[in-house]
């Protein structure tokens, strides 16, 4: 019989798995134990990973997602460990976390079961390490914020029973999923997990069976893991809304009284259109609140300047009719937005190049598309004015919003300013590898606990973490956890995390930097691994777009066109099969490296392709995937309009 099996149950957080993987088996050195994977129809290579990296492993390929019960009882079902750890594929331990829970739990034979102390991925404490039974009061405190008001009442606080010390042990009644040792003599006399709950829930019905059962649940401090979240578990969204608080329902009903379980179900409805009417408005109030602003801007200073121009201009006999204000300049508003927002100007990151890209090229459609509107069409001068106007508010907008948030006049530099920290052999590769891709990172350089020999990169010895970071104060920190302790990297984030705004991990040699700024937040990564035309759901949905205004663009001008390419009859046929999505203007060269749609040119259209060897049309065809904004293909259409019809 072994001593640990660990369960890990996976579904589309590939990355994530990898590295907990790398931590899990550093933990297991000097255990007796094994390890059970149970992938639930992942679409996302985590079944290729595993085979490829971690074949010594027990890997269960479901071919439905089952749900997180009824996979980790397949696992349990075949487990042969004293103890059982179920544990989350979004997680890292550190290297002693399993042998001091062993040795725990040996020490303690009344413990049915132990949680440990979870961190997010800035080093904060996670509440539900530790967590009382949702009893319908207890429900109550929690979903109308008195928990949150007075968390050191013992009557209100009892939710995440944040009245009790978080770095000392305790005895309490639920644990999270997330990280949850069972002696499997425990699970042999109560039952496995309850299948009824699909996802979310099932920790509280196996927590509250332990204690029914006679065994105490423990919380131990002593040591820690970091659990991202947000990957698999994305707690903003109303689908968690609904999934979690109807398996609260199903749990008060399997082990309340009717009476109580009535009253909690009352509550949790309440709640449930309670919050997702919350979350549906500060969704709404967050995306719309920017453009809403801008748009109010732009509208005064068009009115601002139509009426100077009505009072001033020679040539204007007569004031503007009130459809010019009522309906025209929303129109032209709404263009100039949206040509914005198509090339990436409310991306968290304030690029000024997008925004003015944007608001040219909506300025030229509003001009090309006015003339075809008789009774509609005004001032050229003013909409090429209120084209300056929007880029001038956009800007002003996002001045304001740099200065509220960060309380200075102007925004800092827009790179994302980055310290590794690792073995030399490890930040070298991950800087390498991170320069040569788009991530809008600026490297200050690494530090390590070795001996340095890269005079270039390298800022000082890990141990002065903490002056080189009052230095440069970097933005981010990437650990190379090859060669570092995790326990290391999380004494770190415990100390320093209010200091530094983000925290990433490479795992040993892996292609993924991974972290998370928030555990209600999707977690984020870099990919080290190049892949050639990768581009990303945004830029392809820019690109189909800009791919249909273009079309129609030139479907309206056809008639002058036909004397500009080489074969109108093509041109023609061309042009209705890119709206309606078959081919695209710009493509790649090579067919093999295509990604997408056949393209009618591509980037090297008019370079003689006889001077240009293999290595180079691949390197162009990258550049052009990984650098793509509409600005390069209208530069390829023009560049090459005559061979639009071929």
């Amino acid at each position: 019989m072994k001593k640990l099996s660990i369960i890990i149950v996976n579904y589309n957080v590939c990355y994530f798995l990898e590295q907990t993987l790398i931590s899990v088996k550093k933990a297991l050195s000097g255990i007796d134990g094994e390890v059970w994977i149970v992938d639930n129809n992942s679409a996302d290579n985590s079944v290729e990973m595993v085979k490829e990296k971690f074949p010594e492993y027990n890997l269960i390929e479901n071919k439905v997602n089952c749900g997180f019960s009824k996979a980790n009882n397949q696992a349990i079902r075949q487990a042969n460990g004293e103890y059982i750890l179920l544990l989350n594929p979004d997680t890292v331990v550190e290297e002693k976390t399993f042998e001091k829970c062993i040795s725990f739990l040996d020490s303690n034979p009344d413990g049915g079961g132990l949680g440990v102390k979870m961190l997010d991925g800035r080093g904060n404490f996670l509440p539900e390490s530790k967590r009382g039974l949702p009893t319908p009061w207890i429900a109550f405190y929690k979903m109308f914020g008195l928990s949150f008001l007075f968390p050191k009442s013992k009557k209100f606080g009892k939710y995440h029973l944040t009245y009790l010390d978080k770095d000392k042990i305790h005895e309490v009644e639920v644990l999270s999923g997330a990280f949850m040792i069972v002696r499997k003599s425990v699970l042999d006399k109560i039952g496995l997990l309850d299948e009824d709950y699909f996802m979310y829930g099932e920790d509280i019905d196996l927590s509250y069976r332990i204690l029914k059962g006679g065994y105490k649940n423990y919380y131990y401090p002593e040591t820690r893991i970091i659990h991202y979240k947000g990957e698999s578990t994305k707690k903003t969204s109303i689908n968690y809304v609904f999934i979690f608080y109807k398996a609260m329902i199903i749990f008060a009903q399997k082990h309340f009284p009717d009476s109580k379980a009535g009253a909690f179900s009352f509550l949790i409805k309440i709640a449930i259109y309670l919050r997702a009417f919350l979350s549906i408005s500060s969704r709404f109030i967050q995306k719309c609140s920017i453009p809403f602003a801008e748009a109010s801007l732009i509208y005064f200073g068009m009115f601002l300047l139509k009426t100077y121009w009505e009072n001033n201009h020679k040539y204007v006999p007569l004031p503007y009719p009130p459809v010019y204000m009522e309906f025209v300049v929303p129109a032209y508003i709404g263009v100039w937005l949206l040509s914005i927002y198509f090339f990436g100007g409310y991306r968290k990151l304030f690029q000024p190049r997008k925004i003015i890209q944007g608001a040219l090229i909506g300025t030229l459609i509003i001009s090309a598309v006015s003339n075809f509107f008789d009774d509609y069409r005004f001032s050229k001068a003013l909409i090429v004015l209120g084209g300056i106007l929007t880029i001038a508010c956009c800007f002003l907008i996002r001045l304001v919003i740099n200065i509220i948030k960060s309380k200075k006049l102007l925004p800092e530099n827009l790179n994302k300013k980055v310290i590794i920290a690792g073995r030399e052999e490890e930040c070298l590769r991950v800087i390498r590898t991170l320069n040569t891709q788009d991530y809008n990172l600026e490297i200050l350089g690494f530090v390590s606990p070795d001996k340095r020999t890269n005079k270039d990169f390298w800022l000082g010895n890990i141990d002065r973490l903490d002056e080189i970071c009052l230095l440069y104060k970097p933005h981010e920190i990437i650990f190379c956890s090859k060669g570092l302790d995790t326990s290391q990297i999380i004494e770190w984030m415990l100390t320093h995390g209010e200091d530094i705004p983000e925290y990433k991990i490479v795992p040993d040699e892996s292609n993924f930097v991974i972290g998370s700024n928030s555990s209600n937040a999707p977690g984020s990564f870099y990919t080290l691994d190049i892949k050639l035309n990768k581009t990303d759901d945004e830029k392809a949905k820019t690109k189909r777009i800009f791919d249909t205004v273009i079309a129609i663009f030139f479907l309206i001008s056809f008639p002058l066109l036909i004397f500009l390419v080489k074969n109108p009859g093509k041109f023609l046929r061309n042009i209705f099969n890119v709206i309606s999505g078959k081919i695209s203007w710009v493509g790649l060269e090579t067919k093999d490296l295509q990604q997408g749609k056949n393209g009618i040119i591509n980037p090297i259209t008019g370079i003689s392709s006889e001077s240009l060897d293999e290595e180079t049309v691949k390197r162009l065809n990258y550049l052009y995937s990984r650098d793509y904004t509409p600005i390069n293909d209208i530069q390829l259409i023009f560049r090459s309009l005559r061979n639009l019809g071929t």
